[in-house]
């Protein structure tokens, strides 16, 4: 029996069922699903899902939103750059080509966010488009089963082990392997459809395949955040498009003329991203009138909890919250 066709037989039997955006063929979500899906675990996903759904039940309804609604939706789920293409391209959809999802891989990898591999995905959900997935855990897969390494040959492997019928339990079921089998530490070969056929579990290279990547000392930056605070509202700013928490609202970096009454250090905040960590020293500030600038807002304490705010900085408003 075939790679392929063994993995339709174990999903059929054992693969993941309940997930919210599944048996379903509606390309919007099917293309939330699998933006909100990269880099991010299934546990995580499920209830922004929901509400994001809950709030923009279809592509005219995020289209029209303004970015700020999307991001507050967004907010503590990460990789922020998601949100914002994500209510771009809903708004190319429905400016450009009037509404009408794109229907095949190659025009879906031309939205905004959408790379070859979350491309395919949405093809063979949405459209039964027979297309190769290759993200990080079916390279994991891959990877062991084949002995095979490097982007070009794993896509050129995924190409070419693709089934003549059932594509959508195919690609599901590369999916649910990597996510709940073939994990990166403890595998469950015992389990696992193809464990006969694994290079990786036949050599002995399990821990070897995929070749770990080099782990880099992470950078640490440090900055200042001034929690300006005026009779129960506080002062937020609106961060650079670009960059981390880009759109986003968060506290000023730099001391603001607004008459300082009462100045005191909170606690350190760390918070890890991709590529560095970032220690911030939070300075609790009571002014005696607030200062308006534009790209700035001063929101009651509860407001700005609910706002379009990245996830350090939600934690540190709800403390003062709770005081």
């Amino acid at each position: 029996m075939s790679f392929a066709r063994k993995l339709i037989a174990w999903q059929r039997r054992d693969g993941r069922r309940a997930l919210p955006w599944q048996d379903t063929r509606d390309p919007y979500r099917v293309w939330l699903s699998e933006v909100m899906l990269q880099q991010t675990q299934v546990a995580s996903v499920i209830p922004y899902y929901e509400r994001f759904l809950a709030r923009f039940p279809d592509l005219q309804a995020l289209a029209a939103a303004s970015e700020d609604d999307v991001l507050r939706l967004w907010s503590g789920l990460g990789y922020y750059a998601r949100g914002r293409n994500l209510h771009r391209a809903a708004r190319r959809i429905a400016l450009d080509l009037k509404g009408a999802f794109p229907e095949s891989a190659a025009r879906i990898e031309a939205l905004p966010g959408v790379g070859r591999s979350t491309a395919a995905a949405i093809a063979v959900f949405a459209f039964g488009e027979r297309a190769a997935i290759l993200d990080g855990n079916v390279r994991r897969v891959l990877a062991r089963c084949f002995g095979v390494e490097g982007a070009r040959a794993q896509w050129a492997l995924a190409e070419r082990l693709l089934p003549k019928r059932g594509i959508e339990t195919y690609t599901q079921g590369l999916m649910d392997l990597g996510a709940t089998l073939c994990t990166r530490a403890n595998p469950a070969c015992e389990r696992c459809p193809v464990a006969l056929d694994c290079v990786a579990r036949r050599d002995g290279r399990i821990s070897e395949l995929p070749a770990p990547r080099a782990r880099k000392q992470q950078p640490t930056r440090r900055a200042t955040w001034f929690v300006f605070v005026h009779r129960g509202e506080v002062l937020l700013e609106r961060r650079p498009s670009a960059g981390i928490w880009g759109g986003l609202w968060a506290f000023p970096e730099k001391a603001l003329a607004c008459g300082i009454r009462n100045k005191k250090r909170l606690p350190t905040l760390e918070h890890g991203f991709t590529h560095f960590k970032l220690k911030v020293q939070p300075v609790l500030c009571q002014v005696s009138a607030r200062t308006e600038a534009p790209g700035r807002i001063w929101l009651p304490l509860r407001d700005a909890v609910a706002a379009a705010v990245p996830a350090p900085v939600k934690t540190l408003l709800s403390g003062l919250l709770d005081k």
